[in-house]
């Protein structure tokens, strides 16, 4: 059985959505960071960096939510939510997932927390710098689901569509949601309809973005 560490509405919220996708027994351990849960020796040992999510697979932590999804899709490959490995689809399904890892969530951290970047005074300048990679980036997906769809990669359903999906959620109350972007909001909606995204979102207690 997985062990999930998660805590709601955070980057774990995909990793659960996919494990109830797979019908996939799991447990849910929460973790909760308001009180630094995320940063004891306990939860460090099992994640050095202190973030969520880690998936316990057979007792051995795995982090990063976007490898855990790739992982999660190649274990259970029943589920055809990867393409076939070697082919040009499977080049662009990593593409993809790369480029929500490592273009959109590293710019959402700097929306999410202006200071980190160069300091409290310089804030508002690492904002705006992070809002416009942000929407030249989801600009970008847009351009790619004018190729065709329904999905990010066309007819296939994969795991990123769900990262996708989720990262388009952490947009819904900035100036310019991602959703706003008419293929994007159509895409969002086709995804949101999956019965496995209603569970996710009853199990953590969510009721924005439906």
């Amino acid at each position: 059985m997985y062990v999930l560490h998660y805590s709601p509405s955070t980057a774990s919220l995909v990793i659960h959505w996919m494990l109830i996708e797979l019908d996939q027994p799991h447990e849910l351990r929460r973790v909760d960071l308001a009180a630094n849960e995320h940063k004891t020796a306990a939860y460090l040992a099992l994640n050095p960096s202190g973030v969520v999510p880690t998936l316990v697979i057979d007792g051995a932590p795995v982090c990063e939510a976007a490898a855990i999804a790739l992982h999660l899709a190649d274990v259970h490959a029943e589920a055809n939510l990867a393409p076939p490995v070697g082919t040009l689809a499977r080049a662009r399904y990593y593409q993809w997932m790369f480029f929500m890892a490592n273009t959109l969530q590293p710019a959402y951290r700097a929306w999410f927390y202006p200071d980190e970047p160069a300091g409290a005074a310089h804030a508002a300048h690492a904002k705006a710098q992070a809002r416009a990679r942000i929407e030249a980036a989801w600009q970008q997906v847009e351009a790619q689901l004018a190729h065709g769809g329904p999905y990010l990669l066309g007819e296939q359903l994969t795991a990123v569509d769900f990262m996708t999906t989720m990262l388009m959620r952490w947009s819904r109350n900035m100036p310019t949601p991602a959703h706003t972007h008419p293929r994007l909001g159509a895409y969002a909606q086709r995804m949101k309809a999956r019965p496995a995204f209603r569970e996710v979102y009853r199990r953590e207690g969510l009721t924005d973005w439906t």
